[in-house]
């Protein structure tokens, strides 16, 4: 029944997004139109993600999104006056009603919100490359150089992301968080999202007291030292928010 239940959401969100792709900009003018209202677009369904899904690690991937788009287009809206250009102050009609639909769409949006992430960060990736590299603005086009990286970035997590909703069919990628509590597995290596003040806390709610000496490292894992039940141990938080100690 669960996978049954998985494979009729994931349906339903093939259904509820139908987002038209982000083509190569034609003009300076309508690079800021597109980047404009795809990010504000990113924004506003992570709102609605951060309110509405179930998995933790969707909640937090979401938070990620609202942080760096958020900045991007705070970014975008300097240079594109800088520029004596148009910016966007609304989404398009078709964003618009997928943004209305993701918000009247009954439990659980997780599925869709995470299908709707793959293709738009698809599409922002291949609109940031192509002006960056063609670009007609000398200033749209370092921006457009800037920012792609990080977009690529939040590409590779939500599919991780993906990834990890197969387990619940039965596959073998590590299971997606769906509590605050610590997962018993190994720690899931993949872009990590939490600061170092988010890691200390997710750690202590894990029920451990002195947590110190966190470092991120070339895996994502925060990781560190801390106590629990009397005991020193070694400490791990993943990008999940998986928590993993290992008795020293």
């Amino acid at each position: 029944m669960k996978t049954r239940h998985l494979l009729a959401s994931l349906a339903a969100a093939s259904m509820l997004i139908a987002m038209p792709a982000l083509a190569a900009a034609d003009s300076a003018q309508d690079f800021v139109d597109k980047a404009a209202v795809g990010g504000k677009f990113e924004v506003d369904s992570s709102k609605i993600a951060q309110d509405k899904a179930q998995d933790q690690s969707i909640k937090n991937f979401a938070q990620t999104m609202i942080r760096d788009h958020g900045a991007a287009n705070a970014k975008l809206e300097t240079i594109a006056g800088e520029q004596k250009l148009k910016m966007p102050t609304a989404l398009d009609a078709q964003h618009q009603a997928d943004l209305d639909k993701l918000q009247n769409a009954q439990p659980p949006i997780d599925p869709a919100y995470v299908d709707m992430q793959r293709k738009a960060h698809a599409d922002a990736v291949n609109l940031f490359e192509s002006y960056g590299r063609d670009g007609d603005n000398a200033a749209l086009k370092t921006f457009a150089q800037q920012t792609v990286d990080t977009l690529k970035m939040h590409r590779q997590m939500i599919e991780k992301i993906a990834a990890g909703q197969d387990s619940i069919t039965g596959a073998t990628t590590p299971a997606v968080k769906t509590t605050n509590t610590p997962n018993a597995a190994a720690l899931v290596p993949g872009a990590n999202s939490f600061t170092e003040t988010q890691a200390k806390s997710r750690i202590e709610d894990a029920g451990y007291s002195n947590v110190s000496k966190l470092a991120k490292d070339d895996q994502g894992i925060w990781r560190g030292q801390a106590t629990k039940s009397g005991q020193s141990v070694a400490v791990g938080l993943d990008y999940q928010g998986n928590v993993v100690a290992d008795s020293k």
